[in-house]
Formats: C-alpha cells, structure tokens, sequence
C-alpha cells in the first residue's frame, strides 16, 4: 500500500509555486490525491494544502527532503504528516463538561484521529463522576491567584512529558498567563459563546434573554495573549426567538459549542488550519 501525508505551507506569493511543489513530488512517484490553495491579495502570501501518496518504498525522510528541497527558495514555512501520524491532544476542562464528555466520545468512535495524552482540570475527578476516562491520566491543578504560576508551570511540565501537540481548552474556565499563551501560541484551541465582547462575566445567556438576543453561537480559535481574540478556527450559529428561556438557550447553546470546537479539533489535527497573521486560512472539507 503506498504511503499518504499531508503537506501544509505558506510563502510570499510568486508565479510557479504550484509548478515547483507538483515537480517535486513527480520526481519520489508523488500521486496528488486532494488539493488546496489560497492567495491573499491583501497580505501578498500565499497558502497550500495538498494530500498526496508516494510509492510504499519511499520512506518520510525523503518525502521530507524532496518537500524541503522544492520550498526553500521560497523561504515558505511548511510541515509533511503522514495521514498514520496521530497529533498527542490534552484537553483541560472545567465543571462544565459538555465539550470534554463530546470529544471523548468522538475519540472513541475514531471520529477525531488523535492520542489523548491526559485530561487536566481545576477540579477533582470525582466532578466527574458519570464520565469514564478509561486509561487516560487525570491531572487535578487547583488554580488559585498565589498558585497560578506554579500550577502553569506543572502544565507546562505536563506538555513537555507527554509530548503534547495540541491543547484544548474545552470550556476551561481559567484565564491563561501571557507567558504560558505565548508558549502555547498556534498549538492551543479554546471555545466560548459568541456574545463577547458585549455580554461579558457570568451568566452570558441569561444577559443575552434579557436584551432580546434572536442568534446565538460560539467561536473556537488559537489562544493568544489577546484575551479571546486569537485567529478563528470555526464558528457557528442558531436562531433563537421570544419563546427560549434562559434555560433553553443555554441547552442551545452548550450544542453549538461542542460541535464548533470538535470541528475545530479536527480542523487542526488534520492540517487544515494555516495561521495568517491575525486571522486563519481554512481548507474546511
């Protein structure tokens, strides 16, 4: 059987990019079997996704040197995964636990291709009591204002041992130093509700119910240091009207939320995510 990865890059745009990618993977027996690109006119750059298979013979390191070889002229920054390659995700939740319980599920029925390295809250397992993690490590980190640099340093630590890829913050509700959002910058995804930045605190569906809200939604993105304002991944939306309770658009809204950040879980462990400044490139499928 030959072997599949996925290639993902972005360079400055310039005639023959495509033409110097496709010779490449010509010359080790490339097949390109689903294709991606993206110039944008108003940054100049330009973005690629591309699925290929090569001969079973041909190991990665090839692939790898042949890709390098076609994309260093273009001082383009790229990455080559095989499609076996499974991303190390830890997921850090809170007492919600709507967005864990749905990514453990879509986990378990291969629906998200991913090793889940451990789970990590600020609150002991017995919260939650109804949810089996199997073998999968649990990590209690109490976060408190004395303890938050040292409890984000054993995060961190955590990182590192497990050779974590992507972090997920399925609704955890702590707000990340600066200092351990620039470590994590382009390999971190949160999700809220997208009422921000006008119904902010608690109880932001209660406040939404009150001033007459008749669309709700959420917003999954990169954290960065710029507080709920990383480069977006997905985002969705549903109609509500008059009749919703608070209590129903909450129930609305917890729906929203779980399938915009597996969607973007998945967006990003399948290379379809490419940082472009500010915002995102998506080849969504």
């Amino acid at each position: 059987m030959p072997n599949s990865f996925t290639l993902t890059f972005a360079c400055k745009d310039r005639p023959g990019i495509v033409s110097r990618v496709t010779t490449g993977l010509l010359a080790i027996g490339g097949n390109i079997q689903d294709a991606n690109h993206f110039n944008d006119g108003i940054s100049g750059h330009f973005f690629c996704r591309i699925e290929f298979e090569v001969p079973a013979g041909v190991p990665k390191t090839s692939v790898e040197e042949n890709v390098s070889a076609s994309l260093t002229p273009l001082d383009a920054t790229c990455s080559v995964r095989g499609k076996d390659e499974r991303m190390r995700v830890l997921i850090m939740a809170s007492k919600l636990d709507h967005c864990l319980t749905d990514l453990l599920y879509r986990w378990r029925i291969g629906e998200l291709p991913m090793d889940i390295a451990g789970v990590v809250s600020n609150h002991p397992q017995d919260v939650y009591q109804h949810i089996d993690f199997g073998d999968i490590p649990f990590h209690h980190l109490p976060v408190t204002k004395e303890n938050k640099p040292e409890q984000e340093a054993k995060l961190l630590a955590l990182v590192d041992e497990y050779q974590v890829e992507l972090v997920v913050l399925a609704r955890y509700m702590q707000i990340l130093s600066d200092e351990l959002a620039s470590r994590l910058e382009g390999r971190c995804i949160n999700i809220h509700h997208s009422f921000l930045p006008g119904f902010k605190g608690a109880k932001p569906y209660h406040q939404a119910h009150q001033r007459g809200v008749k669309l709700i939604g959420a917003t999954a993105h990169y954290v960065t240091g710029d507080l709920d304002e990383g480069p977006i991944i997905a985002q969705d939306v549903e109609q509500v009207s008059h009749r919703d309770t608070p209590d129903q658009l909450v129930r609305k809204g917890r729906d929203i939320e779980r399938r915009v950040l597996a969607r973007a879980v998945r967006y990003h462990i399948e290379g379809r995510v490419l940082r472009n400044g500010r915002t995102s490139v998506v080849f969504s499928d």
